[in-house]
């Protein structure tokens, strides 16, 4: 080998070395059946070791929504017909908290069973590569789309999300299942029901609900009464051992200007706080 090609060998080499450090690692494979949660978003997917939910006799308020809801995971985790959900209503009581109290509770009875893989906002174009993934292991999957709602003239979110349940070519494999929560059934943005043309307003809304309705399950949630927030509060403060008053309660929801289970948990807090003791 000459010199000039010995060092038009070690320039390639240098160049080589350089690209490899440029160049980001490989991520490693995922492994679909080593957690209980998963999260997909536009930088791909983290594994979740812990899966946080409260205890489901916790979830007060909402007793007919929770069998509903945890009837159909149960089904779900055991490889059984089960339904696409829709959960939606009022901010703060418990949609979220409820299915992810409702996985937990499937995989305290078959911890590989199931698992929750959450997707963000900003990844629902590629839920189709998801599907393909979650089409492979041997386990059941509930992908969860949280807070659901879609920009004005956003045609393509809607769109993919009927493809999704409607069988199309991009639709979930038979072992996944979508829950999505939302607050309005519609999964409509607000000002669309306000239009100007009450024709073209009802028509968008229609069609918005016509979506709603592929959903198997569509479950409504609304704000609690002055009793049942009360009755939440007792089952946590019972549970941590705290004390309260019930004026103090009302007083804070009364401060807050809404009762709900988000709103009891917040005073749990409070309370929580008082006494100094961790949550």
């Amino acid at each position: 080998m000459t010199i000039e090609a010995a060092e038009i060998g070690t320039l390639l080499a240098r160049i080589a070395g350089t690209l490899e450090r440029l160049s980001p690692p490989v991520a490693p494979a995922v492994d679909w059946l080593g957690a209980p949660a998963y999260v997909w978003s536009a930088n791909g997917v983290r594994a979740v070791d812990r899966l946080e939910a409260p205890a489901l006799n916790l979830l007060q308020g909402i007793d007919s929504q929770k069998a509903r809801v945890v009837t159909n995971v149960q089904r779900l985790a055991a490889g059984h017909a089960a339904h696409d959900m829709l959960l939606w209503g009022s901010r703060g009581m418990g949609k979220s908290a409820l299915l992810r109290a409702a996985i937990r509770e499937a995989q305290a009875e078959a911890p590989r069973s199931i698992a929750l893989v959450q997707v963000g906002q900003d990844a629902l174009g590629g839920v189709a590569e998801l599907f393909a993934e979650l089409g492979r292991p041997q386990r059941q999957f509930l992908v969860f789309i949280d807070d659901l709602g879609f920009e004005e003239g956003d045609l393509s979110g809607p769109r993919l999300l009927r493809s999704w349940l409607e069988g199309g070519v991009e639709a979930r494999p038979a072992n996944v299942r979508l829950a999505v929560t939302a607050n309005r059934r519609a999964i409509v943005a607000r000002s669309m029901s306000e239009q100007d043309d009450p024709i073209n307003a009802r028509d968008a809304v229609d069609d918005k609900l016509a979506l709603a309705d592929r959903f198997g399950l569509s479950i409504g949630f609304h704000n609690c009464s002055q009793d049942d927030y009360l009755a939440i509060i007792a089952g946590y403060a019972e549970t941590l051992g705290l004390g309260w008053h019930e004026a103090d309660a009302l007083e804070w929801a009364q401060r807050r200007g809404a009762r709900s289970g988000r709103v009891a948990w917040q005073y749990i807090a409070e309370l929580a706080g008082r006494a100094g003791v961790p949550l």
